[in-house]
């Protein structure tokens, strides 16, 4: 009630007006059109509920007019709406990105079965693109015969670069849902995930080197680790560190661009397709060097 639209006989809104306004007029007889603010930001009736929240959260309004397509004020929207708003997008962003179909309802509402018809069809399509990992792998077993050392730090390849590509998609699923991104700044955000890359791959090769010789081979006596399998793991990881930033950092542009929920290609996509890439470059990198 503090903000007061104003319009004329046919609901066209003209500007607004305050308590505050209204208090501080010099002359109780001053007409609205004298103190009123013309200069106004609006919603329309088919803007996003996403869209309108951001808008109330920037500009710190307290309500916002929301006209119809003959600019005719149809209502408001206040900013505990928004507040409602931002929570449920929240929440159905992190379902997304955790790999589930959002559920409307509380957890504890939700039966088993519901649960169920959330959760399946995303279980099985990561399973199914599993295959993909398991042909590199059936495709490289004579490289993987010959150096069996090689097998032990395949989950480490692929964790590393999941979580990279996780890191990336987040960050950047964030700074579109903020606004803060579109896909016009895709080259911006691909040179800045590169150097970011090239830093986190070379720190993590550098640790994983050490960690490889004085652990896995002094510590622990595995003879098979040359220093020939230490520096292609090594390599390998770096890789793979670069291209899982690269993906992650890219693929919520493009699905956004495309009209898709940027939140679907967080954890469950990005950590599929760079498990397979991972696999790829590092057996082809072995084969290669070895």
């Amino acid at each position: 009630i503090y903000t007061c639209y104003v319009t004329d006989t046919s609901r066209k809104l003209l500007g607004l007006v305050t308590v505050k306004d209204l208090l501080l007029a010099d002359d109780d007889d001053t007409p609205i059109r004298d103190i009123m603010i013309t200069n106004m930001i609006f919603a329309s009736t088919s803007t996003d509920q996403e869209e309108v929240a951001r808008m109330l959260s920037k500009y710190n309004f307290l309500a916002m007019p929301v006209l119809d397509s003959e600019s005719r004020m149809v209502g408001i929207v206040t900013f505990d709406d928004a507040m409602d708003v931002m929570e449920e997008e929240a929440t159905e962003d992190i379902e997304m990105m955790a790999g589930m179909t959002p559920s409307e309802k509380p957890y504890l509402k939700n039966t088993p079965f519901e649960l169920f018809k959330n959760r399946f069809p995303w279980l099985s399509m990561m399973m199914v693109s599993a295959t993909f990992t398991g042909l590199i792998m059936t495709a490289f077993e004579d490289a993987l015969a010959q150096v069996i050392a090689l097998s032990a730090f395949i989950p480490m390849l692929m964790g590393t670069g999941g979580n990279s590509g996780s890191q990336s998609s987040v960050t950047v699923i964030r700074g579109l849902s903020l606004g803060e991104l579109s896909f016009k700044d895709i080259g911006q955000v691909l040179w800045k995930e590169l150097r970011t890359a090239l830093l986190c791959g070379i720190g993590l090769a550098l640790v994983c080197f050490a960690k490889i010789w004085l652990i896995d081979k002094m510590l622990f006596g595995n003879e098979e680790i040359t220093l020939m399998v230490d520096l292609v793991v090594c390599l390998a990881l770096a890789l793979t560190v670069v291209i899982a930033k690269l993906v992650g950092g890219m693929l919520p542009l493009i699905a956004k661009a495309l009209g898709a929920d940027p939140a679907v290609m967080a954890s469950p996509f990005v950590t599929t397709l760079v498990d397979t890439i991972t696999l790829l470059a590092y057996f082809i990198i072995a084969s290669a060097v070895i």
